[in-house]
């Protein structure tokens, strides 16, 4: 042979080991878990697909560091497979789209990203629990060149009181790369993180406590507390492939888009917007099975994330039978979506991203508005009492009230009673009438004028700063309708006049520069 190797010791060769363990096992603790929860979760997501109802999660100190246990009620593992389960690729779900995992990396992938050792204790019917570990330094060393048969044990002491009668214990010891160093800080950003990964979990009934405190559900649509309004229906996509191997790849995906609340929430601090999820959040929520796996901004075309992009939510659904198309690896946090994945969804995704952000502008708009016209209500609040009482209001009056009411929220009446007023600067032409600048609409606690915004003398009046005149030309439009009328309605024009007049009047003394 040409580079000198006979065939006699080729064949005579030792086969070499496709991987080497003790390298590799070191290797793996960078695997790219992108933070702790990320690996907890895949804790949580074993402990589901095992049928558990009840995961308990536990930070706190050592005398070798710190350390986290994770305990379920699940249906607990016979000693092959709780030998297998710390095996890399150790799974006897192994290629199973039916649930959250999928590959049999989870277990011992995600424990060695965080702790130098893995314990995990499981049992059934009550008996004594198998007990089997992995250990990076023992790896390392060669002392422990695979996993070994679980050997029977005591129960642990960690356990809970309320011990269940199957289940697992999964501990990580000499905790080296933790997020936070102190339990207390950890178990609260576990809270939050993990309450958004399982909020559909939770909703179905798991009981997932971390130190003691329950995990409560965070849906970032805010759609279950009604701070968010689903935007047309969701969107469905029967979404069609041909795999690398030539296989049909098929399923459908979900999408829902939600607004939040602009009128509510534009002058909060900002402090309470970080609070409530608008500042800084992530507008796409990307759930695999129910489980969100990736978070952020994806999927939405040509289309830059801008600021009024905050103000609306995206959540995509889809099943494990797209896991190639959306580029999904063994540690479930993240999407890499092929691009058969983005022509088929992003034209209509990007069109409704567009959509949401020029809604979200012009609601800040009507928002900023109403900040300026909020005292002028509240002004002729206080004149309403010395001016001439009015008439009742009619069934036409309410009826057009009613309407307006129902189309955007209104601000509520003034305390203790009296006639409230309420300027609506984007009246609809249903509401006005198409052609007047204004419609006036009553109910028994508010007199509303709905401004069409299409008006000439209403875009003036509503610009932060009026062209000259506007005021002397609206004066002489209303003197020309008046002029115009035929002679019998003369009067009655000219009474309004005069009682138009004293109102306004009035109103103008209340105003702060006439002080």
């Amino acid at each position: 042979m040409d580079d000198g190797i006979s065939a006699v010791q080729t064949a005579g060769a030792a086969r070499r080991a496709l991987v080497a363990v003790e390298r590799f096992v070191l290797a793996t603790r960078d695997s790219g878990y992108k933070d702790t929860a990320a690996a907890v979760a895949e804790l949580v997501d074993n402990a589901a697909q095992a049928g558990a109802r009840r995961v308990l999660i536990r930070v706190d100190e050592e005398d070798e560091g710190l350390r986290v246990r994770v305990e379920d009620d699940g249906e607990g593992m016979d000693a092959a497979t709780l030998q297998q389960a710390l095996c890399f690729g150790g799974s006897a779900r192994f290629g199973d789209r039916a649930g959250l995992g999928r590959y049999g990396m989870g277990l011992p992938n995600s424990s060695l990203s965080q702790a130098r050792r893995v314990e995990v204790f499981s049992w059934r019917g009550g008996r004594a629990p198998l007990r089997a570990h992995l250990d990076v330094d023992e790896v390392a060393s060669g002392a422990q060149p695979g996993v070994d048969w679980p050997t029977v044990c005591p129960f642990p002491p960690t356990l809970s009181e309320t011990r269940p009668p199957s289940g697992a214990l999964v501990v990580w010891r000499r905790c080296d790369r933790l997020d936070l160093r102190r339990p207390s800080a950890l178990a609260r950003r576990l809270r939050a993180q993990l309450g958004r990964v399982f909020r559909e979990l939770i909703w179905d009934g798991l009981a997932l406590e971390v130190n003691g405190e329950l995990v409560e559900a965070i849906d970032p649509l805010r759609l279950r507390c009604g701070d968010g309004r689903l935007f047309n229906a969701p969107l469905c996509f029967d979404v069609r492939a041909v795999g690398e191997a030539g296989e049909v790849v098929e399923g459908c995906v979900e999408a829902r888009f939600v607004e939040l609340p602009v009128e509510r929430w534009h002058d909060l601090p900002v402090e309470e917007k970080r609070a409530l999820g608008v500042t800084g959040g992530a507008v796409v929520s990307v759930l695999r099975a129910g489980r969100e796996i990736d978070a952020g901004w994806m999927l939405m075309g040509d289309k830059r994330r801008e600021n009024y992009d905050d103000w609306w939510r995206c959540e995509l659904r889809f099943s494990p039978s797209l896991d190639e198309l959306f580029g999904v690896t063994h540690t479930k946090q993240q999407i890499r979506p092929t691009q058969t994945l983005k022509e088929q969804l992003c034209p209509e995704l990007e069109l409704v991203a567009r959509a949401l952000n020029v809604r979200a502008r012009r609601a800040h708009d009507a928002a900023q508005l109403r900040r300026r016209l909020a005292p002028t209500e509240a002004l002729a609040a206080r004149v309403e009492p010395r001016l001439p009482p009015m008439a009742p209001p009619t069934p036409e009056d309410r009826a057009l009230a009613a309407t307006i009411a129902a189309g955007r929220p209104l601000p509520a009446p003034p305390r203790g009673g009296g006639l409230g007023y309420v300027l609506v600067p984007d009246a609809t032409d249903a509401e006005t009438g198409g052609a007047a600048a204004w419609a006036v609409a009553r109910d028994d606690a508010r007199l509303i004028a709905a401004l069409n915004p299409a008006h000439p003398l209403v875009r003036e009046a509503l610009a932060p700063a009026p062209r000259e005149a506007t005021l002397e030309l609206m004066i002489l439009a209303m003197a020309r309708a008046e002029a115009a009328a035929p002679a019998p309605e003369r009067p009655a024009l000219a009474d309004f006049r005069r009682r138009w007049s004293q109102g306004l009047a009035e109103l103008m003394k209340e105003r702060p520069d006439a002080r």
